[in-house]
């Protein structure tokens, strides 16, 4: 007791600080007195300013909520850390017991203590809290003041990390699973003292912590397990469940400790950390390099638990009435969780035996550790009243398979739920995935979304090269992925079009056959798209393992954007047979005990009936729907709720009726106990508020048990009116099968079973008329005898339709009779007994139908009128003849074996006999003019155009303005037939704006070659060339016909053909149904390229005979293909067939006779056709005379030259027939026949002629001059010089001409104008006096470039490109490539499961090529390039029909520089593809071998660009610090146009940067022709991003006018060009 004393004294003098002050301080009660002051003082504020009361009661509200959670914080944290300090003695006490806490020395069987790892983290606790302090202070506060401009005054003023170290209170080891790592749970709980100051100077505030608490259990995964030091590859980390957390806020922070604020900051801050250290998130350390971070970072799952919610028993009542003296019942719900997994389950109304009966698949990443939750609530109107809650370890459901159990509720009197769990694995093949869909199919549930048959998870990676956003400003992309109706978004990269997201989500697949992926990368504005990407699920199917890891080719983005993405699909399969095979085992290791032989259930069982309901119909409901505040009346939309026994039944709504029929018939079990009650409420259902009440009805169920069977009406109560009709039947289950049969009785028909005969009447109906019987008398064999008749408009398609009911409102079962099968019948007589649908199968009705032929064609044939000019008389007359060709039919298509088809066409003995006509319409002479002016007085000219007529073809020309002998160079081409009597007809008219006036006509053509004098006018005559070209069955003079086809060119863009395609349609066989189960009315139709024809529509058959023929002109017989299309009425497809012309060639005598099975029909359907290919056979007829060649060069190009090296002058296309005359009189720049490159100097021009004169000419003025340049259908434009009769040009054009290329050059200069430009002359090469004017020589450099296949003097072309410079900013080539499309192989399928029609699109800067399509993949194409930029590489896009993508591949230009001849000629693999699409392609360099090389040194070079100037630059790169740094050091020999020097400064800007964000320049140098400015500029750039700039530097003129240029010189660099990591400065 002494002791005791002593220590207490001790502990009150240390409580105290020492003795008692003898007096009362004086300062103690100045606090005093300001404590009550300062408390008074907010009261006396809010009186004087009129502050509302309750303004006043809600701060104190506040306050005191803020002061409760503040002290229970502080409680929980003082009790915790006292519990630390002292485990067992605190433990041992009453008044904390229970707390979160577990002490080191509390222990469980599977649970192992580590407390040397606890004196270890104890021991390192302080060095811990350094490296924190230096992390906070040194990192992460500069980091803060750099992003934020508030914040640049943030620091932390104390980090204190306390002398509370974490404790591991234990450490659980799991063996059972990988043996390839090593599986540990960390029950982790930390206390600590830490205490946090933060303080922003700049606005006076001061925040921070003191004290956390965090309590929870972490997993670690030590893998993968390696062979090497340090043994464990990666350490991974998260919570499986959200750790509790409690933060103890100092200073401004506060505030969050106010009630409402707490809860939604403590939930906030643990979802930052949710965010990256729970489930399904984890943190990954690794331990050795070359590891695959994201495979550890996101593995797979270990499966997925399908749950069956299916009910709960003895639920605890929570909707007591009058404060719990009656009892009711409640409104249960659950809630179920997995992980960050919720679902929620509908609310039963009114019952404590809730049936849910739905479905929830959830995705289980860790087994053992994750649970299921399970929690039931009562739904309210305000609050959710707690029912009880449960868990289950999902790894029990893993070891079971399937546990179908009850489950006790806690935390509650009383209840218990059943679910059924089943553990769906998966695999990574699709063995199984036919039978788990079909499975699948049999799952029934409540809840919206089907069961799934797999589930498809997607690693996003990263992008890259994404396209800038709107003003050239970086991105900040997000990634959205789709599946079905299912959208997950990524996280957030800001500013870079390189992004790396590293994400994993994971989807639910229903049918992987039929869904696909759809990827949106958009900006985080989610508005601009930056890329798309859609992939089918079915290219996983075709993976061996299910999964595409790779980059893909972004659409509608930029031309290297593209994105990486792992995509893993899984089939699920539930192992039934596994869980069999455990229960098997598990019944015979129980044998041995004693078994009971039979069940002992409760007396109640088996002891239910069923009650059936049917709502048949409402009258004289209550309006609800009144308009203008009720005074006029309206109607309802009625529905009924019906309750009882727990289960709700909901009719469906009539809208706008108060006398409404529903017919419904609902059916519910029930026990025979007392007290139950039938409750029916009608609603009038409203969209926009609650549903109106209609009254409701009470009926006990002892009453309609008593009764067995009601049927009347019962009026509503609660209402002013209204009725409802019932039928109630109680029906009572019997234990023998004797009354089996009577159930199956028609009159029950699924219907009804009230123990009563039915009253049985039949409706009759035909199309849209309708006949109704007598209602009989109640029995099961009702007799009618009564007679019907109907007018039948189509007998092969009309159908009689005959529905017994009882009392017109409860169906008995129906027949239907197709009027069709009376045509086959003798005398078209029916007369049997018919099964009924929808009864039981001993149903039948007795009837008679009877078809009569109306027979009208004997009247019709005393008619003096032809019938058979009138389509619908014979329609209409011919039905008897219908019904036999029926009959024929029918009887044709039953199975015969001696049925054969033919296995050729038999087509007219005239088929493929026409041949072809060419009609060449050259020019004409001496037409009338019909355009005169004043009346005549003024003789005009005309516009004339031709008309041409032959075979009932017409053919219209060209109009060719204000000329009376036009010359038109058109063809045109008709197949004919030779007949006698056919004549070419030939009109020529005056297009004029009203009516087109006569210029005359030819009416016979006999002669091959001439003139032509028109008739009907006073003169004119046209010439043309009629040519029949006939046509043979082999191609040996096909090539020839191909050349002179690609030499011909005429006006009109006619490309004559090359032979012709006849095709004969026969027959078609086994042609599928339509939807309907009818036979289709088949047709054909034929599509080649724009030409389509349809054959007849067949009548109905699966075997159609059509006998047409048709024919089409080809133009390429190797490209061309045909297809013809079969469809029943041209709109449901019944197949189709592609026949490729190519294959004909190969065909003996080119002819292809055969049955050819369709695609998209059936396997047996075929159709027999004829396709004969007929080559044209080229004549050689006789050359036009010089003096028409002259006469088609003057009025092409105004003159005719004389001297021989003036013939180049103009280039005159005419028909091939000339070809060789053209070459005798046009002589053509012959060494440009070799491949390679033409390059145009256009330099300037001297004594012009001047055409802007003024006051009449009388002044002479100038010219505004450009220069058009025209060879092989190119052109090319110079800019304007403005008033300049000697205008310097310095531009430069390039054209690469083929290797048979024989071309003109057209030079031609004018004088720009506002209304029409002058013509100021026309000639080529050097100095040249142009012809047709007074005066003006043009200065230009024809340059031919041939090409070398070798790279040695590259530099030295390359060095070009710097030397020259040209006024319209062209660059001069380097090389050309050359690439050549072979072929590709294994390409995806279509989404649809067809083959592709593949496309190669090839794309290299602004230019686009595009092969043909192939549905066979073989091009066979060459494209070239122009190449001044080898950083750049062509990108070649494969895709079906130019809109779904098969895959893409970019061509290196950098390698084929190391290969030998600088050339590619292999398969190349191909992104966004399947692993085995490979297409096969040639990429062949040619380097420019330039004569202007030599001309470097000696200093001849023309267009050299330094007389500009030239600037020092100093350009590198800084890899750690990510920085371009350019260096301006000085500009010497600038041009200046004045003596004083130039005002001159640099500018800078890197491109593309379409908001001059980069643009940065240089102070001014004032009068200095060689200034110096040693100015340093940098630019934050990655790798990736500085690939794709270029540095633009301009030294610009400070002092310039606003009419001279201000623009020095210019200087553009390719950074993928420097080696900008070593450095280079120069000149």
């Amino acid at each position: 007791d002494q002791h005791l004393v002593s220590e207490t004294s001790t502990l009150r003098a240390a409580g105290t600080g020492g003795p008692e002050p003898r007096g009362i301080s004086a300062v103690a009660v100045l606090w005093t007195f300001g404590k009550c002051l300062g408390a008074l003082l907010p009261v006396y504020l809010a009186g004087y300013y009129r502050v509302s009361t309750s303004l006043l009661v809600f701060g104190m509200m506040v306050y005191t909520g803020w002061k409760h959670a503040r002290e229970a914080k502080e409680t929980r944290l003082r009790s915790a850390m006292q519990l630390l300090d002292n485990e067992e003695e605190y433990m041992s006490t009453k008044a904390f017991r229970g707390k979160r806490g577990l002490p080191a020395w509390v222990s469980f069987p599977d649970v192992e203590k580590v407390e040397w790892l606890n004196k270890v983290m104890h021991q390192v606790w302080p060095f811990v809290g350094q490296y924190l302090e230096k992390l906070l202070v040194e990192t992460i506060a500069p980091s803060i003041r750099a992003q934020n401009a508030h914040l640049q005054t943030l620091s932390f003023t104390k980090v204190d990390m306390g002398d509370k170290a974490m404790k591991v209170v234990g450490i659980k080891a799991h063996t059972e699973n990988d043996k390839g790592q090593v599986l540990l749970d960390l029950y982790i709980s930390y206390v600590g003292n830490v205490e946090i100051n933060v303080e922003v100077k700049r606005y006076f505030c001061k925040a921070g912590v003191k004290g956390i608490q965090l309590h929870g259990m972490m997993r670690v995964i030590l893998e993968p397990l390696i062979g090497d030091v340090p043994i464990v590859g990666a350490v991974t980390m998260f919570f499986i469940q959200r750790p509790k957390l409690d933060i103890n806020w100092t200073g401004l922070t506060n505030m969050l400790d106010i009630p409402g604020l707490n809860v939604k900051s403590d939930s906030m801050i643990m979802d930052a950390i949710a965010s990256f250290l729970v489930l399904p998130n984890r943190l990954v350390i690794p331990l050795v390099p070359g590891l695959h971070v994201a495979q550890l970072r996101s593995p797979l799952p270990r499966g997925v638990v399908r749950i069956h919610l299916l009910e709960a028993q003895n639920i605890v009542a929570k909707d007591n009435y009058m404060k719990g003296v009656m009892a009711g019942l409640s409104d249960p719900y659950a809630i179920l969780r997995v992980g960050p997994q919720t679902f929620t389950s509908k609310h039963v109304d009114n019952t404590d035996s809730p049936k849910w009966q739905e479905i929830y698949e959830v995705i289980v990443h860790e087994v053992p550790g994750q649970e299921l939750e399970v929690e039931v609530y009562d739904k309210d109107t305000d609050q959710d009243d707690f029912l009880g809650r449960t868990k289950l370890d999902l790894g029990i459901v893993k070891k079971s398979i399937v546990v179908d159990d009850w489950f006790n509720l806690k935390e509650t009197p009383s209840g218990r739920v059943h679910f059924r769990l089943e553990w769906l694995a998966l695999l990574p093949g699709t063995d199984r995935l036919e039978q788990m869909l079909k499975r699948n199919e049999s799952v029934t549930s409540k809840t919206a979304d089907p069961p799934s048959s797999a589930i498809l998870v997607i690693y996003l990676d990263k992008a890259e090269a994404l396209p800038m956003k709107k003003g050239n400003k970086q991105p900040d992309p997000i990634v959205q992925l789709s599946v079905q109706d299912i959208t997950r978004e990524s996280k957030t990269c800001y500013t870079t079009i390189n992004p790396e997201w590293e994400e994993a989500f994971t989807f639910f697949i229903q049918d992987p056959r039929k869904q696909d992926i759809d990827i949106q990368v958009k900006d985080a504005d989610r508005v601009q798209t930056l890329g798309s990407l859609t992939i089918p699920l079915s290219r996983l199917l075709s993976n061996s393992n299910l999964s595409l890891d790779q980059w893909f080719q972004l659409d509608n983005s930029g031309s290297a954007s593209r994105i990486y993405i792992n995509t893993v699909l899984r089939v699920l399969w539930l192992d039934e047979e596994r869980v069999a095979t455990d229960v098997s085992s598990t019944l015979e290791s129980g044998m041995s005990r004693q078994l009971p032989q039979q069940t002992s259930p409760h007396s109640s069982f088996a002891t239910e009936g069923l009650l059936r309901i049917h709502l048949l119909a409402g009258t004289n409901l209550v309006p609800k729907d009144n308009l203008m505040g009720g005074m006029v009346k309206g109607k309802s939309d009625p529905y009924v709720k019906i309750n009882i026994g727990g289960e709700t039944f909901v009719s469906r709504v009539i809208k706008s009726n108060l006398n409404p029929v529903w017919n419904e018939m609902y059916e519910v079990i029930l026990t025979k106990l007392p007290g139950q009650d039938l409750q029916i409420e009608v609603f009038d259902k409203d969209m926009d508020m609650k549903d109106d009440f209609m009254g409701r009805l009470k009926i006990n169920l002892k009453d309609i048990i008593d009764s067995q069977f009601t049927d009347q009406w019962y009026t509503l109560s609660v209402v002013k009116s209204g009725r409802v009709h019932l039928i109630l039947e109680w029906v009572m289950a019997a234990s023998q099968s004797d009354r089996l049969d009577q159930v199956f009785l028609p009159e029950q028909g699924g219907s009804f079973s009230s123990g009563k005969d039915p009253k049985v009447g039949a409706e009759v109906t035909l199309g849209e008329v309708s006949r109704k019987t007598t209602v009989c008398d109640r029995t099961t064999s009702p007799e009618w005898n009564e007679a019907f008749c109907f007018l039948v408009r189509d007998p092969r398609e009309d159908i009689l339709v005959v529905k017994l009911s009882h009392s017109w409102t409860l169906p008995i079962g129906s027949l239907v009779v197709p009027i069709r099968e009376l045509l086959s019948e003798p005398e078209l007589v029916l007369d049997q007994w018919f099964h009924l649908d929808g009864t039981s199968p001993a149903s039948r009705v007795l009837l008679r139908v009877e078809l009569k032929v109306l027979i009208l064609f004997e009247l019709f044939s005393k008619c003096p009128f032809n019938i058979a000019s009138s389509a619908s008389l014979h329609e209409s007359v011919d039905v008897k003849k219908m019904a036999a060709d029926v009959t024929e039919d029918k009887v044709e298509e039953l199975p015969s074996p001696t049925t054969t088809q033919p296995p050729h066409t038999s087509p007219d003995f005239s088929f493929a006999s026409e041949g072809l006509l060419r009609i060449i319409l050259l020019e004409g002479q001496c037409l009338v003019a019909k355009d005169n002016m004043m009346g005549g007085m003024v003789k005009g000219k005309s516009d004339p155009y031709a008309k041409i007529n032959v075979g009932g073809v017409a053919f219209l020309s060209n109009v060719i303005k204000e000329n009376l002998s036009p010359v038109w160079n058109e063809m045109y081409e008709v197949v004919l037939r030779p007949q006698a009597g056919q004549e070419v007809q030939v009109e020529l008219y005056d297009k004029d704006m009203d009516k087109d006036d006569f210029l005359g006509r030819q009416g016979k053509c006999p002669s091959l070659f001439q003139w032509y004098t028109l008739n009907d006018v006073k003169s004119g005559r046209v010439r043309l060339i009629l040519e029949w070209v006939p046509a043979v069955s082999h191609h040996d003079t096909l090539d020839q016909v191909m050349q002179v086809q690609s030499l011909q060119s005429f006006q009109n863009k006619a490309v004559p053909s090359a032979a012709l395609l006849f095709v004969y349609v026969d027959r078609a066989r086994s042609l599928p149904f339509k939807k309907s189960g009818k036979e289709p009315k088949a047709g054909a139709e034929l599509v080649f390229g724009k030409t389509t024809y349809k054959t007849k529509v067949c009548d109905r058959s699966r075997s159609p005979q059509w006998d047409e023929a048709f024919y089409f002109q080809v133009r390429n017989p190797r490209q061309e293909m045909l297809i013809i299309k079969l469809s029943s009425a041209w709109d449901q497809p019944m197949g189709s067939i592609v026949v490729s012309v190519r294959e004909l060639l190969s065909k003996p005598q080119l002819v292809l006779d055969q049955w050819m099975p369709l695609d998209g029909a059936l396997p047996e359907s075929e159709i027999l056709l004829r396709a004969e290919l007929k080559v044209r056979e080229e004549t050689h007829m006789a050359l036009l005379p010089v003096s028409l060649i002259r006469r088609i060069a003057q009025s092409k190009c105004g003159h005719m030259p004389d001297h021989p090296r003036c013939s180049s002058i103009c280039f005159v296309t005419l028909p091939s027939c000339y070809i060789v005359r053209l070459a005798l009189c046009f002589v053509t720049f012959t060494g440009f026949i070799l491949q390679g490159l033409l390059r145009i100097h256009l330099l300037e021009a001297q004594h012009l002629v001047a055409k802007d004169n003024l006051m009449g000419g009388m002044v002479k003025g100038k010219s505004d001059p450009y220069v058009k340049i025209n060879i092989g259908g190119v052109t090319f434009k110079s800019h304007v010089i403005k008033e300049n009769l000697n205008p310097t040009w310095k531009e430069m054009y390039e054209l690469v001409l083929s290797e048979h290329s024989v071309q003109e050059i057209k030079v031609e200069a004018f004088d720009k104008d506002l209304d029409a430009d002058d013509f100021l002359g026309r000639y080529v090469l050097l100095w040249y006096t142009l012809n047709d004017v007074k005066s003006g020589r043009v200065h230009l450099i024809l340059e031919w470039v041939p090409t070398v296949s070798h790279s040695v003097r590259l530099d030295q072309v390359l060095q070009l490109q710097s030397l020259q410079s040209y006024q319209n900013k062209a660059v001069p080539a380097a090389a050309l490539l050359f690439v050549h499309l072979e072929r590709a192989h294994s390409l995806p399928l279509k989404k649809s499961g067809k083959d592709p029609k593949a496309g190669a699109e090839l794309v290299l800067g602004e230019t686009t090529y595009k092969t043909k399509v192939r549905l066979f993949f073989a091009w066979r194409k060459t494209i070239f390039y122009f190449d001044s930029a080898f950083h750049l590489s062509p990108r070649v896009e494969l895709s079906s029909g130019w809109d779904q993508p098969m895959g893409s591949l970019v061509i290196p230009v950098n390698e084929l520089l190391a290969e030998p001849h600088l050339v590619l000629d292999q398969w190349f693999h191909l992104d966004g593809a399947t692993p085995d699409s490979q297409i096969l392609l040639r990429a062949e360099l040619k380097v420019l071998h330039s004569k202007m090389v030599d001309m470097i040194g000696p200093g001849t070079l023309p267009c050299v660009a330094s007389g500009c100037g030239q600037v020092k630059l100093s350009l590198s790169y800084a890899l750690q610090e990510r920085h371009l740094t350019v260096i301006v050091h000085a500009c010497r020999g600038l041009l200046s146009q004045s003596k004083d020097g130039v005002d001159s400064y640099v500018s800078l800007m890197l491109l593309p940067d379409k908001s001059k964000a980069t643009k940065r320049k240089t102070a001014v140098k004032k009068r200095d022709l060689n200034p110096e400015y040693n100015e340093r500029f940098e630019y934050e750039l990655s790798v990736d991003e500085m690939r794709f700039k270029r540095l633009i530097l301009s030294v610009k003129n400070n002092s310039a006018s606003f009419r001279s240029r201000d623009i020095i010189g210019q200087v553009q660099i390719e950074l993928a060009h420097v080696d900008l990591v070593s450095g280079v400065t120069a000149w």
